[in-house]
């Protein structure tokens, strides 16, 4: 759904597709607003599967189209950084008003933000203004990569004859615009393989520390809050002076790297303390993200910005679905007394393994 969504909102607008998922977050909120009985959370369940089945993901991915339209490439990575940092922001609020608030007030307060925010992006955001003429398709009228660089600028108007993109582009399409540079390429790679970490880690942490150093969700969410303020401030205030320092590549490898510090050291915990050191880790692995998408950003027009992370989401998405098959399966085992040798983290370590194969793509 990400690559159909962000091509439509090349298209028809970012303000118009993001109406439609911001709109329909409200609803499962809603639905335990109003009751938690068994029946309204079945009912929960349900259209909360449905609605993610067709937007999860959308929001961050069309707010990085929208940034990319409105941010000059200079500057993209330090913007990408900050818009991450508010949403780590935002992580951090949400955990910490679920300490405040009871469970009913709870999903209150979630549907009245989600309507907040639908009113404000309806009333406040002005809809990026995407000039078609103004840059090159990726593909040309014989359906083949124009070249191995990012698109150029040009002010001759294509062709309406020319091939284009359908608004759901195929399979065919997505590997089209993948192959169209090398740099995109890598950046899928990269993008599958962090994924499939990050989602394993988060799979299988909880359980691990549950198991080893037994864990209850307030020392969870403080776990998460760590993080999340780690990351907010390290995205908000050090990644617009090393971005323009360093450069996206090698901040890029500089968060890939810690990533796997970090999730290695949660694998050889030895004392209850260890996992809180390496959610501090945060204040480095953080640039993974927004650097990744800013580099690809680059690579595509400004008529295919939507397209482009959508189909960098999309590959993401698939790992999200892959990680917890492989590693849930895993952590299980190693906790169990069935495990073939005694390591407890086994599985977090081969996490930090997929880890490393995004540093060495």
């Amino acid at each position: 759904m990400m690559p159909l969504i962000g091509n439509m909102s090349d298209k028809y607008g970012r303000k118009a597709l993001l109406t439609v998922p911001l709109s329909l977050a409200i609803v499962p909120s809603a639905i335990l607003a109003y009751s938690r009985t068994r029946n309204f959370f079945y009912a929960y369940f349900v259209v909360k599967t449905l609605i993610a089945m067709v937007c999860e993901g959308s929001v961050p991915c069309l707010a990085l189209a929208y940034v990319a339209d409105n941010v000059p490439e200079g500057r993209r990575a330090s913007a990408f950084g900050i818009l991450s940092g508010i949403a780590s922001s935002a992580f951090v609020c949400g955990n910490l008003s679920t300490r405040f608030l009871s469970t009913a007030s709870t999903f209150q307060v979630s549907a009245s933000v989600a309507i907040a925010s639908l009113v404000y992006m309806r009333v406040f955001l002005q809809d990026s203004i995407i000039d078609e003429q103004l840059t090159a398709p990726i593909l040309t009228s014989t359906g083949k990569p124009k070249g191995k660089g990012k698109a150029h600028a040009t002010n001759e108007i294509p062709s309406k004859n020319g091939k284009t993109f359908k608004s759901a582009p195929s399979m065919e399409d997505m590997l089209c615009l993948l192959k169209s540079s090398v740099t995109l390429s890598q950046a899928a790679v990269v993008a599958f393989f962090y994924s499939l970490a990050e989602v394993g880690l988060h799979a299988s942490l909880m359980y691990y520390l549950k198991a080893r150093f037994h864990f209850n969700k307030d020392q969870f969410a403080d776990m998460m809050v760590i993080s999340g303020i780690a990351g907010t401030i390290s995205q908000v205030v050090l990644m617009p002076i090393l971005a323009p320092a360093l450069g996206e590549a090698r901040l890029l490898a500089v968060g890939l790297f810690f990533t796997c510090v970090h999730v290695f050291l949660y694998s050889i915990a030895w004392t209850f303390w260890v996992p809180y050191v390496a959610a501090m880790f945060s204040v480095l692995f953080v640039f993974s993200q927004p650097c990744m998408r800013s580099i690809v950003s680059k690579q595509v027009g400004s008529c295919e910005q939507g397209k482009a992370q959508g189909c960098i989401s999309g590959i993401s998405s698939f790992a999200n679905v892959i990680s917890p098959l492989i590693f849930s399966p895993l952590t299980a085992l190693f906790l169990s007394e069935r495990a073939p040798f005694h390591f407890p983290g086994f599985s977090i370590m081969c996490v930090g393994f997929a880890s490393v194969r995004a540093v060495t793509s």
